[in-house]
């Protein structure tokens, strides 16, 4: 099985791409999900403070790569040829995948910090956050995770700062290139 995952900083395009993914009939799990599910188990709100605090708390108990192992069985049970990952956030998770999936594959998807915050404002998702400082902020959580380490490790980038129609097609090419028909 071949194992394609996502990393990025906020609002760069993970999601996005695993939009695109999917319409192409790859099966995605999606890292974040693991997270809401568990602020939604604490009975808590899905805002961006208590997902980064759910996080947080899951990193500190069981390891910087909790996420990671949290969603190996997820990846098993696709029984796919390709299976996309969105949303790492660190270079443990990186790790995780790395040596459970001898065919793994790391996209870093790069978006400059203005174009991130003008995307911020029109997606809508209830753990956006509303202000630039917000967004630093939310930032440093994640690059706290060891973020920007993966994103250095990609085995290839995606420059994501022009419009939607320019990166469907940068995406949908990468995917041709791993042998997704398209």
């Amino acid at each position: 099985m071949k194992v394609i995952g996502v990393v990025g900083l906020p609002a760069s395009g993970k999601g996005e791409f695993s939009k695109i993914a999917s319409a192409m009939g790859i099966p995605v799990i999606v890292m974040g999900d693991v997270i809401r599910n568990a602020v939604k188990a604490a009975g808590l709100p899905q805002t961006d403070a208590n997902l980064g605090a759910i996080a947080n708390k899951l990193r500190a108990e069981r390891g910087m790569d909790a996420i990671a192992h949290l969603c190996i069985d997820a990846i098993e049970e696709q029984h796919a040829p390709i299976v996309l990952i969105d949303g790492i956030r660190g270079d443990a998770e990186m790790q995780v995948f790395r040596q459970h999936f001898p065919a793994f594959v790391l996209v870093g998807i790069d978006s400059a910090f203005e174009t991130r915050v003008r995307r911020l404002g029109a997606r809508g998702r209830s753990d956006d956050i509303g202000s630039i400082d917000a967004l630093r902020l939310r930032d440093e959580r994640e690059c706290s995770w060891g973020l920007l380490r993966a994103l250095d490790h990609a085995d290839i980038h995606i420059q994501n700062d022009g419009g939607l129609d320019s990166y469907i097609t940068k995406v949908r090419d990468l995917l041709a290139e791993q042998g997704i028909p398209g």
